[in-house]
C-alpha cells in the first residue's frame, strides 16, 4: 500500500503503521453513545421524519455524530450509513484528493472514512510494535542513487492496493520492491554504465532511468523489460517525468544547459531548446504541470519560466512560451501545492548581501503576435542574517512556506511571518517531505522525525510528534532522499 522513502546505499529500512480496520473510531467510547430516546413523552404526538428528511438533516453531522445516530433505532442506522453522506465526508476532510482518486474498492465510503481516520490516527501517535512495524531490506551491491514510488495514487486501504517502489545503484542495476513483503520483486540485467536517477509515472506503471553517460530508457514497472531508449549528447542533470493532460512527457535537462522534452513511452523527442549554455540546469514542474521552472544553481543567470504546451507543441522558427524572473542567484525554489501557477523563489538580493523568498504568481496573455507569459510578484521577504542559508525549500497550501537550513526546520507565511521553528535533531536535515497531513524530515542521524498539521487552527500550525530510527548504525552511514506514497500505510527509508 504505502510508505515513506529514504535513500542511500546497499540496503534499506521503513517503519510501517499496522493496518487500520476502521475499529477504533466505531468502537470507541464516544462512537458508543447512548441511544437516544425518542422525542415525547406519554400522550404527547412524536413527530415522524422521513427517509429523505433524516438525510437532510445528517448531511450537516460529522463523522461521530453519526455513528452515535446509528444507534437510535433501525431506520436511524440505515439513514447514517448511506454512502453520500460518507463520500461527503471523505471529499471535504481529505480535499486535495480527488474523487477518482479515493478508490473504495471492496469497502463502503464509511469503512473507508473510518480506517482512512484511524491510520492517520496511528501516524500521529507513533507508539513504536503498536502503531509501526520495522524492517530492513538488502539487494544493491553498490550506492543507491535514486528511488522512485510506482505505486498508484489512488487512496485504498481494502487490501488490494499494492505499494511498488524502483531504485537505480551504481552496481548498474535497477531494482522493484515490494513493500508488503520487503521483498526484490524483479532485477534488471546491469546495464553498461552506473544509473544515476530514476523517476515513475504511476499511472502507466513505468519507470524511467539515466545512466552517467546520458543514456535514457523506459521499463515496464511491473516485469522490468525495457520499452525504448534515447542518447542524450552529454550527461543529465535534472530528470522530470510529467503527467499532462495532452499525454504523459519527460524533462530532461542536460549539462551543455539545453532541456529536452521527450514523449513517452516511445521516448520521441518533442522538442530541444537552449536555456543556460554551458551550465547545468535544474527543474521543476508545477501542480498540473503547465509550467515548468528552469535554473542554475547560485548564477548570475536569471531563472526561467516556460509555458508547457509551446515546448510540447512548438512552433517552427518560434522559441517557447517562456519569461526570464528577476531573481538572479536563485539557491532553490519549489511550487504552492494548491496552486496551479504560484511559484517560490529563494535568491539574493541586488546587492549579494542577503537571501530573499519571493513569490510569483504566473499567467499567459495572448495577443495578436502570440503569447506572452505574465509574471506578477505578490509577496517577498528578507531571511534574517543569523539564519543559515536554507538547502531544503518545499511549499504546503498556497500561503506557507519550509525551510531547512542545517539541523533547523523552520515555517513561515509568503510574507516572511515566522510560524515555527524546529531543531529536532542532532545532525544535519538531509530531506524533507511535506504533504496536506504529514512533515516528515530525515537527518544524518539515521533517524525520521514526524510531524503531524494541526486542522483546528485557523493558521497552518506544525506539531511535532515522535522519531523513527531508522537503518542500523553497522552498516549504515547516512540517508539522503525521502519519499511518501498517497496511502500513507507505511514509512521506508533508503540508508548509506
Amino acid at each position: 500500500m504505502g510508505g515513506v522513502w529514504l535513500s542511500g546505499a546497499e540496503g534499506s529500512s521503513w517503519a510501517s503503521p499496522r493496518p487500520a480496520d476502521g475499529r477504533g473510531l466505531a468502537g470507541g467510547p464516544e462512537a458508543r453513545g447512548r441511544r437516544g430516546r425518542r422525542p415525547g413523552g406519554a400522550g404527547e404526538m412524536e413527530p415522524k421524519l422521513g427517509f429523505h428528511e433524516l438525510l437532510h438533516v445528517f448531511s450537516f453531522l460529522e463523522a461521530r455524530d453519526l455513528l452515535r445516530a446509528a444507534q437510535v433505532d433501525k431506520v436511524w442506522n440505515e439513514v447514517s450509513r448511506t454512502k453520500e453522506l460518507w463520500r461527503h465526508l471523505c471529499l471535504r476532510r481529505w480535499s486535495s484528493c480527488t474523487a477518482s482518486q479515493m478508490t473504495v474498492g471492496t469497502q463502503t465510503w464509511k469503512e473507508y472514512y473510518l480506517c482512512r481516520s484511524e491510520l492517520e490516527f496511528r501516524m500521529e501517535r507513533g507508539r513504536p510494535e503498536k502503531d509501526f512495524i520495522c524492517k530492513a531490506i538488502a539487494g544493491h551491491t553498490a550506492e543507491i542513487d535514486g528511488l522512485a514510488y510506482i505505486s498508484s495514487n489512488l487512496c485504498r486501504f481494502d487490501g488490494q492496493a499494492k505499494s511498488t517502489v524502483c531504485t537505480v545503484s551504481w552496481d548498474c542495476t535497477l531494482r522493484a520492491w515490494d513493500m508488503q513483503e520487503g521483498t526484490e520483486i524483479w532485477s534488471s540485467l546491469p546495464q553498461p554504465a552506473a544509473l544515476v536517477n530514476v523517476v515513475a509515472l504511476p499511472r502507466l506503471q513505468l519507470a524511467v532511468t539515466v545512466d552517467k553517460r546520458g543514456l535514457i530508457k523506459v521499463w515496464g514497472a511491473e516485469d522490468g523489460r525495457e520499452r525504448a531508449s534515447f542518447f542524450l549528447p552529454v550527461l543529465s542533470s535534472a530528470l522530470q517525468a510529467c503527467d499532462h493532460p495532452e499525454g504523459p512527457f519527460l524533462l530532461v535537462a542536460c549539462a551543455e544547459g539545453f532541456l529536452f522534452v521527450l514523449t513517452v513511452p516511445q521516448l520521441q523527442l518533442r522538442s530541444r531548446t537552449p536555456v543556460f549554455p554551458g551550465s547545468p540546469a535544474r527543474l521543476l514542474c508545477s501542480p498540473g504541470c503547465q509550467w515548468v521552472f528552469a535554473w542554475t544553481q547560485s548564477s548570475e543567470l536569471g531563472p526561467k519560466v516556460f509555458h508547457t504546451r509551446s515546448l510540447l507543441c512548438p512552433e517552427e522558427d518560434e522559441p517557447p512560451v517562456s519569461a526570464t524572473l528577476p531573481a538572479c542567484l536563485t539557491c532553490i525554489a519549489c511550487w504552492a501545492p494548491d496552486e496551479t501557477a504560484r511559484l517560490m523563489v529563494t535568491h539574493r538580493n541586488d546587492n549579494d548581501l542577503q537571501l530573499v523568498v519571493t513569490t510569483y504568481e504566473l499567467g499567459v496573455q495572448q495577443s495578436r503576435e502570440g503569447a506572452d507569459v505574465m509574471v506578477q510578484q505578490v509577496a517577498h521577504f528578507l531571511l534574517p542574517n543569523t539564519r543559515m542559508p536554507p538547502h531544503l525549500m518545499k511549499g504546503h497550501g498556497s500561503q506557507v512556506i519550509l525551510l531547512v537550513s542545517w539541523l533547523e526546520l523552520a515555517l513561515f507565511t509568503i510574507h516572511g511571518v515566522q510560524l515555527a521553528a524546529f531543531q529536532d535533531h542532532q545532525r544535519p536535515i538531509a530531506s524533507l517531505w511535506v504533504d496536506q497531513n504529514l512533515v516528515v524530515t530525515a537527518s544524518f542521524d539515521l533517524s525520521l522525525r514526524v510531524y503531524v498539521w494541526s486542522k483546528e487552527e485557523k493558521l497552518p500550525a506544525l506539531k511535532s510528534c515522535y522519531y523513527l530510527l531508522g537503518g542500523s548504525h553497522r552498516w549504515a552511514r547516512r540517508c539522503w532522499d525521502l519519499t511518501l506514497d498517497i496511502n500513507l500505510e507505511a514509512m521506508r527509508s533508503w540508508w548509506l
